[in-house]
């Protein structure tokens, strides 16, 4: 089977998707039954991170070991990488040695040029630009909830970061409607965002118009990391934009709210919402587990 990469949402297409949906249903359906599931016996994942990590971390390691493998955690400044190793010679050494890479880092080039350079499958696990499993656990979430993704509205409220260009990705390859609302200088760049058209969304100035009639409102942190240094300037530009109840409202009472996590009660969100009867923040995290094994088993068995 020829190496497949997991760099970013659109690397897989619509059908592709809809199967990794499929796959995590089953195994965690397994999970909550007890039932020992084994395919990736004596396979290794890599794991390094550049970024700090709770879910990423935990999800991958435990769900590789779920799988029957094992995991190794690799931090940059405890490994050559940290030192001035190159990326590509990272990638030719690292990839000999185990079966499967997954990095958490900075700039997307950092991953693309790994995995230009690698012998077995890399999986994006967070850069600046986009955060895929993320997404993909959300959609399983919806799905979960609310049945399929395809046609509904999604509304994003805050910053244009990594989450909010993969939700766009996501909502070309399954066909539903994302509609973004950032307050004035923190609005989409497409072409960042690595959209092939604007057919799936639309920019609102007022974060209540973007959540009117939504079927998901979906946030996170106003300020991501590596822009700490903005966090002041970031709290003043965004404070019309938290989550409220009133949004919720606007929203109606069958839309639910997610929230990647971790959280910040009374700045993107308030508690009330996040800790809310709409909220479906924690079955959203748990998914990354479930999802992330079914992607671990595709890119190293294929369809099974």
């Amino acid at each position: 089977m020829s190496i497949r990469h997991f760099l970013q949402l659109r690397d897989l297409g619509a059908e592709e998707i809809d199967y990794l949906f499929g796959r995590a249903r089953v195994i965690k359906d397994k999970f909550k039954r007890y039932e020992t599931y084994h395919p990736l016996a004596d396979r290794t994942l890599v794991m390094i991170f550049e970024k700090a990590s709770t879910r990423t971390r935990l999800s991958f390691e435990a769900g590789m070991h779920q799988l029957g493998g094992s995991a190794i955690y690799l931090n940059t400044r405890d490994s050559q990488l940290g030192r001035g190793e190159p990326v590509e010679d990272a990638g030719k050494v690292i990839s000999r040695m185990c079966d499967i890479v997954m990095i958490r880092t900075f700039e997307q080039s950092i991953v693309e040029r790994f995995a230009a350079h690698s012998r077995v499958p890399v999986i994006n696990g967070l850069t600046n630009e986009y955060h895929p499993c993320q997404i993909l656990a959300d959609i399983l979430t919806f799905i979960e909830h609310r049945g399929p993704i395809r046609g509904r509205t999604v509304a994003w409220i805050g910053d244009s970061n990594n989450v909010c260009n993969t939700w766009l990705q996501a909502a070309e390859a399954l066909d539903f409607q994302v509609r973004v609302s950032t307050p004035p200088g923190y609005e989409v760049e497409p072409e960042r965002a690595g959209l092939m058209g604007t057919n799936h969304f639309e920019q609102f100035a007022d974060p209540m118009d973007a959540c009117r009639g939504a079927d998901l409102v979906t946030t996170d942190v106003w300020t991501s990391m590596g822009f700490e240094a903005e966090n002041e300037e970031r709290r003043a530009a965004f404070a019309d934009w938290c989550v409220d109840a009133e949004m919720m409202r606007a929203a109606g009472p069958q839309a639910l709210f997610m929230h990647c996590l971790p959280a910040h009660r009374g700045e993107e969100v308030t508690a009330e919402v996040i800790d809310g009867p709409q909220s479906v923040v924690w079955d959203e995290a748990e998914n990354r587990l479930h999802v992330q094994k079914a992607l671990l088993e595709f890119l190293l068995l294929g369809r099974v």
